[in-house]
């Protein structure tokens, strides 16, 4: 199962109850961050899932409100007792950004690990502690990447299978986990004790953008798509378009392209006091959309993971 918080959903500047926008992910401890405006650090705090294992943060793009927490945050998590390397992932050019940061965050106790995306790359994938990274190029005012999550499923373990291979029971378990074994000559791949690999769980984060024909491909078949709105009055869509960001529709539309199953608006300008106010022009195109507010959560999880195995 995948846990999921948005730590915040304003955007530009916080308001007295509204935190800039980023989202906290949770797999098996291990904690991802995508990006870290202002204060997180404090609704972060506020949530509780802690800071020690925090392993991965991706930053979206270079404005004040999506990095300039970071020596608050890394602060934070170097008083938890951390002391592996993070990894954090951005644009080109974010190891020297997050540098210039962390000068008034000196003498961390962990390393920090850079993986920059190659500049003028449309998509790019990696891997980071369970999670499969991959970014979009967006389309704003600053070179800016969406990220969707995933979480693959191996194949169910056949019990029947592994018992004809006449493997000792304490093999079943590696080969469950997808490593090879070796015994008596012979190697045994996960294979042949596995079921088809079945359903995983994905989560796409899109903000600070416009509409581009890439983002529904980018976000098909998400258990949860959390989407910029940064005006929910569609009477501000010449607005919308002049700053590169989105209205609560535009968000829509794309949720219903992408084919998936929640929309999460966020990113709420801070003119508009109450996004609930326009919800009713999302959902008219796409029922299944909410309002985004700080340290709104959801365990996503596998199907039938609730059944046992």
């Amino acid at each position: 199962m995948l846990d999921i918080a948005l730590l915040g959903c304003g955007g530009m500047m916080p308001l007295s109850n509204r935190y800039l926008t980023a989202l906290l992910c949770r797999l098996n401890g291990s904690l991802l961050l995508i990006d870290c405006g202002e204060a997180t650090q404090v609704t972060m705090k506020t949530l509780g899932w802690g800071f020690k294992n925090l392993d991965t943060i991706c930053i979206t793009h270079f404005h004040a409100d999506h990095i300039s927490g970071l020596p608050g945050l890394l602060l934070m998590t170097a008083n938890s007792g951390r002391e592996d390397p993070i990894t954090i992932i951005g644009p080109q050019g974010v190891a020297e950004i997050v540098r210039c940061l962390t000068v008034i965050a000196s003498d961390l106790p962990f390393e920090l690990e850079f993986i920059e995306i190659p500049r003028g790359r449309r998509e790019f994938s990696v891997s980071a502690h369970g999670y499969g990274v991959s970014a979009l190029h967006l389309n704003h005012g600053a070179v800016c990447y969406g990220y969707s999550l995933s979480v693959p499923r191996g194949g169910k373990f056949d019990l029947e299978r592994a018992k004809a291979l006449n493997l000792p029971v304490r093999f079943w378990n590696p080969l469950q986990k997808g490593s090879a074994v070796e015994f008596e000559g012979r190697t045994y791949t996960p294979d042949m004790v596995l079921g088809p690999a079945r359903k995983g769980i994905k989560a796409t984060y899109v903000t600070d953008t416009r509409p581009a024909p890439s983002i529904p491909d980018f976000a098909r078949g998400s258990d949860i798509f959390i989407c910029e709105g940064l005006y929910g009055d569609p009477a501000l869509s010449e607005k919308a378009r002049e700053h590169k960001h989105m209205t609560f529709t535009e968000a829509a539309r794309l949720a219903v392209a992408g084919g998936v199953s929640e929309l999460w608006l966020t990113h709420f300008s801070p003119a508009m006091q109450n996004p609930k106010e326009f919800i009713g022009n999302a959902r008219a195109i796409f029922p299944n959309t909410y309002c985004g507010y700080d340290r709104k959560t959801a365990t996503i999880l596998f199907e039938d993971e609730d059944e046992a195995d």
